[in-house]
């Protein structure tokens, strides 16, 4: 069945590939997004969709777009340069944005789903991370307005859930990656295949032991959808639960770009997570989903989209 679906930040990484799925399995997708991160670039393709409309607005002023059968909140920055340059905005979209998207769920009895994020966990002390984990954050630090704001908007959305009544769903986003990613925010593969490509030293931020676990878009969207689609309300991890020190995936951006220039180190960049893995036991379980793509090919199916940048 068609349905109408609002999707906020869709000019971002993650909306517009969301949109995407939406559009390719028949609904009316309404993208809305500030632009304060996201790029129309992103859904230039869908210029002439007569099934998406899209609307540049800050949600942290009250909106609505008329009757919607389902809400996916995907608005907020998400790159380490994005948050820390956009502190309190990044703070008001956790908040006072994501109640404004609530209330549209709320008034129209439409479904909802939040994009929240492993930076929950903050640096974990339990390793790899279940969603029972209730974290390891410094509510001050430097990433604090990312962490903080998303640690909020969950316990909203589980307040909107509780007493009154919306459907809501919460995945935690472990690290992803795929084209139409920023090549300058400041993430790992970014900018290691920014620098590989361009025949540069990859720049490591620490000894590179720190742990990351990539996910290829693809692979998140499709969980996603499958936790869209249940009455599972607590939240569910999605991530590849591969573990990779940040060294290896320096090594595996050097396999693919061919690039010679070997690697540079820099100082540890401050409240950086240590180690970061997914238990994704839930989302094998409630879901039947697990990631398919490997982090090499992963990284094979970006360059095409990172060399049109440099």
């Amino acid at each position: 069945m068609k349905t109408r679906i609002l999707v906020t930040g869709a000019a971002g990484f993650l909306g517009s590939h969301l949109t995407d799925r939406l559009l390719a399995e028949g609904h009316v997708v309404i993208g809305v997004d500030n632009l304060s991160t996201g790029n129309t670039d992103n859904l230039a393709h869908l210029e002439n969709e007569s099934r998406f409309t899209f609307e540049s607005r800050d949600i942290c002023e009250p909106f609505d777009v008329g009757q919607v059968d389902y809400v996916f909140n995907f608005a907020s920055p998400a790159s380490p340069p994005g948050y820390m340059r956009l502190g309190v905005e990044t703070l008001r979209v956790g908040s006072l944005g994501t109640e404004n998207a609530l209330r549209i769920a709320e008034r129209y009895k439409a479904g909802f789903l939040h994009a929240s994020t492993s930076e929950c966990y903050g640096d974990p002390l339990e390793h790899p991370q279940s969603e029972s984990y209730w974290g390891h954050v410094n509510p001050i630090g430097p990433r604090s307005v990312y962490d903080e704001a998303k640690r909020y908007a969950e316990a909203l959305v589980m307040a909107y859930c509780r007493y009154r009544g919306v459907n809501t769903h919460l995945v935690r986003i472990f690290n992803t990656y795929g084209p139409r990613l920023d090549p300058d925010d400041g993430r790992v593969i970014s900018n290691f295949l920014m620098q590989g490509l361009r025949g540069e030293a990859l720049t490591i931020y620490g000894n590179g032991q720190q742990t990351r676990s990539f996910c290829y878009v693809s692979d998140l969207i499709e969980g996603i959808m499958r936790l869209s689609r249940t009455f599972e309300h607590l939240p569910v991890n999605i991530g590849n639960p591969d573990e990779f020190t940040v060294l290896e995936c320096a090594q595996e951006v050097i396999g693919v770009t061919n690039n010679m220039s070997g690697i540079s180190y820099e100082p540890a960049v401050e409240d950086d997570p240590t180690r970061r893995q997914p238990d994704i036991t839930r989302a094998r379980e409630l879901l039947k989903w697990e990631p398919k793509i490997t982090l090499r090919h992963g990284l094979e199916l970006c360059l095409p989209y990172f060399r049109s940048k440099l």
